[in-house]
């Protein structure tokens, strides 16, 4: 048989890392619903024109196209999502009139991108995204609330400590305006590369596009910009750019700096430098990164956007949203070993098979630790017990169950880690909470 090869970009893991991922998808699960927000999934594929309307973004979609399609055929136009943004703007434009709003709405789903797979970066992933979408006017707590979200999930997850950074997209604008840049998009592109390309690249950039070298600078000198609280502000007036625009982005980021004030310190940072290469975002922007593992880059995002999910029609449905890239933090660590589940399997109890006759009371057993939420299997042929035992070390159960050998005999519980074999009633006996489940191991 030829050797199978994996397909660069598209992760499996082995059943022992699922469960650490799923673990961690439970977790986010639970938070996001601690905050109120309900779940949905969206269609996988989405029509080629909304996909390609928000951003730089043609590189990277899927087109979805049957092997024997007749030209003009219905799926010709469509693609595989590439984030879960533009699928939740069409979502709320279909579904408006059953929605409540305002509209909170979580979603973990996989997501495709035709990029260069990569360190942490894969071409088919999970994403967890968190919306909320308002009528008409969307409070500024919002902003601070996903930014709250965005800490206190990664912060829950096994992995090292996030630094969250925060911008508004007003103050590059309003700045951009002071300084008589026109092309506010090619822009805010530029200097969204500064971490990736560094000032002398971004300069040269800035400057091929037509900016003097004084105003080039200033883009960078604002781009530097760095605090833990509201000393930014003053930081920014220095520079000598002004505006009605730049003030308000001045105000609105100065309210989500010191309403996250209780928060960890170091946490969260004013970071002048994020501007967020998508098109629809209009305000607060979000970009975090695990301490130590820069070079895997931003591993959360998201932002404020005002005109996203309305589709230009006099609705006004603004709303504010994160992501935080699962697999990106996942693979890193899973792959390398540093994560991993303290067993390969969920079960908790091996029930011993003594013989095919004892297969009926041997189910018994099972079903009446099922019942109290104790997964448990029963081995799959009546064998030597040493043969069993060894099946249950391997797969890390901690519990083999021997039932009695004959009718009015006693139940026995070995704990194979401790070496110990108790008797036991299996309509009482329970194994510590600990145990219950695989937990997740760090290194």
């Amino acid at each position: 048989m030829a050797k199978i090869s994996p397909i660069s970009g598209f992760p499996e893991w082995l059943p022992e890392q699922r469960i650490v991922e799923q673990a961690v998808l439970d977790g986010l699960r639970t938070r996001f619903e601690s905050y109120g927000f309900s779940s949905i999934e969206t269609r996988s594929v989405e029509p080629l024109e909304h996909l390609l309307a928000k951003g730089e973004t043609d590189k990277e979609i899927y087109v979805l196209r049957r092997l024997q399609a007749d030209d003009g055929a219905s799926d010709s136009g469509l693609g595989l999502h590439f984030d879960l943004t533009i699928p939740l703007a069409r979502y709320v434009q279909q579904f408006r009139g059953q929605l409540a709003f305002p509209f909170k709405r979580y979603q973990i789903q996989k997501v495709w991108r035709g990029e260069r797979p990569q360190v942490g970066r894969y071409r088919e992933f999970y994403q967890a995204d968190l919306d909320v979408v308002v009528h008409e006017n969307l409070a500024l707590h919002f902003d601070v609330e996903m930014a709250r979200l965005l800490v206190e999930s990664v912060g829950a997850m096994p992995v090292p400590e996030l630094v969250l950074g925060i911008n508004n997209r007003k103050i590059l604008q309003g700045a951009y305006e002071s300084l008589g840049i026109e092309d506010m998009t090619a822009t805010l592109r530029i200097v969204d590369k500064l971490d990736k390309i560094g000032a002398d690249g971004v300069r040269k950039l800035l400057v091929g596009q037509g900016l003097a070298d004084a105003a080039a600078e200033t883009c960078l000198a604002l781009g530097r910009i760095r605090a833990t609280d509201a000393s930014f502000a003053d930081d920014v007036r220095a520079l000598g750019v002004s505006g009605d625009l730049l003030d308000t982005g001045l105000q609105e980021l100065t309210f989500v700096m010191e309403s996250l004030a209780d928060l960890p310190a170091g946490s969260v940072v004013a970071n002048l430098s994020i501007a967020r290469g998508l098109d629809y975002y209009t305000g607060t922007v979000y970009e975090g990164q695990l301490v130590g593992h820069e070079k895997l880059g931003t591993v959360c995002s998201g932002g404020r956007y005002d005109d996203l999910v309305g589709g230009g029609e006099k609705l006004k449905l603004p709303g504010v949203g994160v992501s935080i890239g699962v697999s990106r933090m996942l693979g890193q660590f899973l792959g390398g070993g540093e994560l991993r589940a303290s067993r390969s399997v969920p079960t908790c109890v091996l029930v011993a098979l003594p013989s095919d006759a004892a297969r009926a009371s041997a189910r018994d057993v099972a079903n009446a630790f099922r019942a109290r939420g104790i997964a448990t299997e029963v081995f799959h042929e009546a064998a030597r017990f040493g043969k069993q035992i060894k099946y249950a070390q391997k797969r890390g159960i901690p519990f083999v169950w021997f039932p009695p050998a004959e009718e009015g005999a006693v139940h026995e519980v070995k704990d194979l880690r401790a070496g110990e074999q108790t008797t036991a009633d299996p309509a009482t006996w329970c194994p510590p909470d600990a145990d219950l489940r695989p937990s997740i191991v760090t290194d």
